[in-house]
């Protein structure tokens, strides 16, 4: 083997490494974009900055010298710099999750990769050498996509084999109570609600996490159901028109529950009649299916739908069916009474008793008693990151950070506000609402400035319109404090809780927002 073949091996090795650590990164993105082509590509070009490094250029620097000729030394040096160059990676907030459709996503990437060296050897002593391995590691993103697009009929065949599988368990398990839950916002809360109340008297499976898409529940039901389960609490989320009908036409619920509706994922739903539409998928499945709703009556767009099947009305206005009302909050929880009956919790927020409400509607009706309906609302827990309270050792959390959306961050300041210590809001605002972005973030600083002693907004690119709402109030702007990064803000958050105080940390953006 000659001199040429030994260092065309080592460029094609630092190409490949190259290759393989930036496609990391970028298959990271496509993850948090829910694998939607057209949801990275707008990340991409609103991120064209991220998308160029100088380290791209070694292996085709390299390469080109020993293409020109007499520059071998060189050319290993270069090769050799770029293998010592440190592929630094800023730590994620939700870090790549390994699944089975990643590896797969990887391998096919990384075929790519090895297509690109395999061209490049056939004209080794040319100058195309180095303009192929640079044109290829500079279109790293869209490579991605290209690989993305070549899974495509291997992932739709597995999903349709999985599907399937789900759909025939499903099928054997005739007793099993299917409820299917969904709204634009505190499904997960609702789900947990209903989940816990109803394992007094039932055995109970539910959804894990925000396990709330098709292939979610497929594989929920292929893991984790079993038969002794009596109860399968789905929840059911959505970013397109038919997203909710998939998930119906698979589990076939006999009873529904819409826990909310407002303008989240206007980015993709375009109007919030869409959004309504999409969310009554669920009712209209349920009423084909012979069974009962339950509805959140003091939500406008779930009241003013009119539904015209079977239905019980939950929520804190005086018609509800089942009403919350008398709410008293504390740093230790909650209080309130539904049919003149008092209950105790640890969650916070008017809208976490509506929930409980909406809860005690499906308990009550689907047989578990009222004393044990009062003892495990007082055992619930807040899901993790969702008006979670929690105890630092110098101020008390309210941990809201999972994500948020007009309903969702105007309960969570409605509850800040009611607490007696100093109120402090940290947030970077909200996301995937579309045309109506910026407004509906402007109109969250307007609320915040009536809510909170002091606003922390994070990210200044995402400040802007929120504390553009906040100044519009008069807010103080020594008390408003616009930091880069959830570590600045937290430092800042440090300096001024040397008196009892409050923080509601409301939304924490993933990477590919901030």
């Amino acid at each position: 083997m000659n001199l040429l073949i030994y260092l065309f091996s080592l460029v094609s090795l630092t190409f490949l490494l190259f290759f393989a650590f930036s496609g990391i990164g970028y298959i990271h993105m496509l993850q948090l974009n829910s694998y939607r082509i057209e949801r990275y590509g707008k990340w991409l070009s609103e991120n064209k900055g991220k998308m160029l490094a100088l380290r791209a250029i070694w292996p085709a620097l390299a390469f080109a010298f020993l293409a020109l000729g007499n520059k071998v030394v060189f050319a290993v040096f270069a090769a050799l710099m770029f293998l010592l160059v440190p592929f630094k990676k800023k730590k994620a907030k939700k870090p790549l999750v390994y699944t089975a459709r990643v590896k797969r996503l990887i391998i096919v990437y990384m075929v790519l990769g090895v297509a690109v060296v395999a061209g490049c050897f056939f004209v080794k002593d040319s100058i195309w050498a180095p303009v192929i391995f640079l044109a290829a590691a500079l279109l790293v993103p869209h490579i991605i996509s290209l690989a993305l697009l070549m899974a495509e009929p291997m992932e739709k065949g597995i999903a349709r084999h999985y599907y399937n599988d789900a759909k025939r368990i499903l099928a054997s398990a005739k007793d099993l109570i299917i409820i299917g839950v969904t709204g634009s916002y505190g499904k997960t809360s609702m789900k947990y609600i209903i989940s816990s109340l109803l394992s007094e008297k039932y055995n109970v499976l539910m959804t894990p996490g925000s396990f709330n898409t098709t292939m979610g529940v497929v594989r929920t039901v292929r893991e984790q159901l079993k038969p002794t389960h009596q109860v399968f609490v789905v929840e059911m989320g959505a970013k397109n028109k038919g997203d909710i009908k998939e998930i119906c036409d698979l589990v076939k619920p006999k009873y529904g529950v819409i826990s909310s509706i407002g303008p989240q994922h206007l980015e993709t739903f375009k109007t919030i009649e869409n959004i309504i539409n999409t969310k009554f998928e669920l009712a209209e499945a349920v009423r084909e299916n012979g069974g009962k709703m339950f509805l959140n009556y003091s939500n406008e767009y779930i009241k003013g739908y009119g539904f015209k099947g079977e239905f019980v009305s939950f929520g804190s206005d005086a018609e509800c069916d089942y009403r919350a009302e008398g709410m008293k909050y504390s740093s230790s929880g909650a209080s309130f009474f539904i049919k003149g009956e008092e209950l105790k919790t640890s969650l916070l927020g008017d809208f976490s008793a509506i929930n409980i409400a909406g809860g005690v509607a499906v308990a009550e009706h689907l047989g578990v008693l009222a004393d044990d309906i009062k003892v495990s609302v007082r055992r619930l827990k807040a899901p993790e990151h969702r008006l979670e309270l929690k105890k630092n050792p110098r101020y008390t959390v309210i941990d809201d950070a999972y994500n948020s959306n007009p309903g969702g961050s105007t309960a969570a300041l409605k509850t800040l506000s009611l607490f007696e210590e100093r109120k402090i809001l940290v947030t970077p605002g909200m996301v995937e609402l579309g045309d109506e972005e910026y407004n509906l973030n402007k109109e969250m600083g307007r609320k915040a400035a009536h809510s909170a002693d002091y606003i922390v907004l994070v990210g200044e690119k995402q400040a802007k319109p929120i504390a553009e709402g906040i100044r519009e109030e008069g807010f103080d702007e020594e008390r408003l404090y616009i930091a880069k990064d959830i570590n600045d803000a937290l430092s800042y958050v440090y300096k001024i809780t040397d008196v009892p105080s409050v923080v509601l940390l409301e939304n924490d953006l993933p990477d590919n927002f901030l």
